[in-house]
């Protein structure tokens, strides 16, 4: 799961879709495109909304994408068009750009919820909950 800084989308992200697949031998991570937030916990509006969903991410560490997680992950999820294109660049061949992927099916961008409050969070929350179900239900195949 990858989004700018690594504290609001990415670590939702990775806590939703660890929810869904606790019980697989699945490893999910998260990362920034950015390093503004390496070192700090997920910001606090994200832990609020998971942990109104019964998910706590209060662990996890903010850390910048690295090229070898291109080797360490066969699915990379990214929030918008930024990372996207962010990522390929990184990516050393053809094998590594084919694991990139928009987390909404359409290839739509996810609205970072940085500058907003409670809604914006809430509707973040929603929509990866839904997008991770997705990703869930490919995972258990």
């Amino acid at each position: 799961m990858v989004c700018l800084g690594n504290i609001c989308r990415s670590p939702l992200a990775q806590g939703i879709l660890n929810n869904k697949v606790n019980h697989l031998n699945i490893e999910v991570d998260s990362a920034g495109t950015a390093n503004y937030h390496i070192g700090f916990p997920p910001d606090p509006r994200s832990i609020e909304v998971v942990l109104k969903n019964n998910i706590d991410i209060r662990k996890q560490i903010a850390r910048q994408f690295s090229v070898n997680d291109f080797k360490v992950f066969s699915h990379i999820y990214v929030m918008d068009n930024n990372n996207y294109s962010d990522l390929l660049r990184l990516a050393s061949s053809i094998e590594e750009q084919l694991k990139v992927n928009y987390i909404l099916q359409n290839q739509e961008n996810l609205p970072d919820p940085y500058y907003g409050g409670t809604e914006e969070f809430n509707q973040c929350f929603y929509l990866l909950e839904n997008a991770c179900e997705h990703i869930a239900n490919i995972l258990r195949k």
